[in-house]
């Protein structure tokens, strides 16, 4: 039964995947528009709010070793944004988990192209990147994980101070 569910899951994964149509590959990246007064206090919640900090990059890495994203853990001030860059092993994919209600709009709001609720689309191309803002974002820790290495332990954090 645990069989079905996975193989079940792995469909879905390779069907959304594929659902790009004659899209060329792109930096589904685009910083979110900024809003009339961003930041943390001039930000409506679920307006998207524009990067006004440093941006950081973090590497997503598969092979015979393991599959990981570099740093593991970063930690960023408010208002900073966060590049994740397919580099190998793909596809990959950043899914934030068990974050509480009252940052979970704001979040989302700065996530472009969501494939599920707190996900972003999956990364298949070498260079590929997606980018979130957290501007507006309240301050704590933010987990994820890549959905398809799951399994294979690929879980990352974001501190935002």
């Amino acid at each position: 039964m645990r069989f079905n569910g996975i193989a079940l899951a792995a469909a879905v994964l390779a069907m959304s995947a594929c659902g790009g149509g004659d899209k060329a590959a792109t930096d589904s990246a685009a910083a979110p528009a900024a809003s009339a007064g961003t930041g943390t206090t001039g930000t409506p919640a679920g307006a998207p709010a524009a990067v006004t900090g440093a941006t950081h990059e973090v590497k997503m890495l598969g092979d015979e070793k393991g599959y990981w994203y570099e740093p593991t853990d970063l930690t960023i001030k408010a208002g900073d944004g966060v590049t994740w860059t397919m580099v190998s092993g793909q596809p990959h994919n950043v899914v934030f988990q068990n974050v509480a209600a009252d940052a979970k709009g704001q979040l989302s709001a700065n996530m472009p192209n969501q494939l599920t609720e707190l996900g972003s689309p999956m990364l298949l191309n070498a260079n590929e990147k997606y980018s979130v803002s957290f501007a507006g974002v309240k301050p704590g820790k933010y987990d994820y994980i890549c959905q398809p290495h799951l399994a294979n332990n690929m879980k990352g954090s974001i501190t935002v101070q």
